[in-house]
């Protein structure tokens, strides 16, 4: 009987996203990338290893894992409203040419900008207008995902290092998960309140099985 994915399984797989047209805007694999002029020597590709449920992918992509065949190659195309959301007139703004220059900016179309935290590409100059997008470049279009998962990963060290990895954007080879019985104690050289630190076992807890997940801050270990 063939392995299907379930909910909270970690899973290792590969994925390329497409517009219906063919162009490629997201993929893990090099060789597809460079088929499709979308390689980048900055981008780091190769298998990503998801959480399958806890949003670690797009959406409609991460809700489609669920029951696929572990091994099986699938198509799946996602509407709007499951991939990147319906084009919203609210999220285009008027802005001042004063703020742009205050940051000795010169705008122009095209131009992509970051104000508190969310991106957005400038559409039209007008006197001392500009007006800013910021619906995401792919929103109001449906797209298509050809993905294949290659494995579930079971081993809870992994299944940790994997998911610090994703959601701390921690290089895998700084975080150090030493096992004894039901209890996993996580050494990674970065400091983060108690607060964090309880949140963050106890969701591990639930997706390893573990009884209990501690952390070494730095500090600590230098003791």
């Amino acid at each position: 009987m063939s392995e299907k994915v379930k909910f909270h399984d970690f899973v290792e797989l590969d994925y390329t996203g497409k517009l219906e047209d063919g162009t490629v805007f997201d993929t893990t694999e090099e060789k597809v990338a460079k088929e499709h002029g979308f390689f980048n020597e900055k981008m780091k590709f190769g298998p990503a290893v998801v959480c399958v449920g806890e949003q670690q992918l797009l959406p409609g992509l991460d809700a489609e894992l669920v029951d696929k065949e572990i091994g099986k190659a699938y198509s799946t195309k996602l509407p709007t409203e499951k991939a990147f959301g319906k084009r919203d007139i609210k999220n285009l703004k008027i802005m001042p040419m004063s703020t742009f220059r205050e940051h000795k900016m010169e705008p122009h179309p095209g131009l992509q900008i970051d104000v508190d935290g969310q991106r957005g590409t400038v559409t039209r100059v007008s006197g001392g207008r500009v007006i800013v997008n910021f619906n995401h470049p792919l929103a109001g279009k449906e797209i298509i995902y050809e993905f294949k998962v290659h494995r579930r990963i079971t081993e809870p060290a992994e299944q940790i290092r994997f998911f610090l990895n994703t959601s701390l954007q921690l290089p895998l080879d700084k975080i150090q998960v030493e096992l004894k019985e039901s209890k996993a104690e996580i050494k990674i050289p970065l400091n983060f309140p108690a607060q964090i630190q309880e949140a963050i076992g106890k969701k591990l807890t639930e997706l390893t099985g573990l009884k209990e997940v501690a952390f070494v801050m730095p500090k600590e270990a230098g003791k």
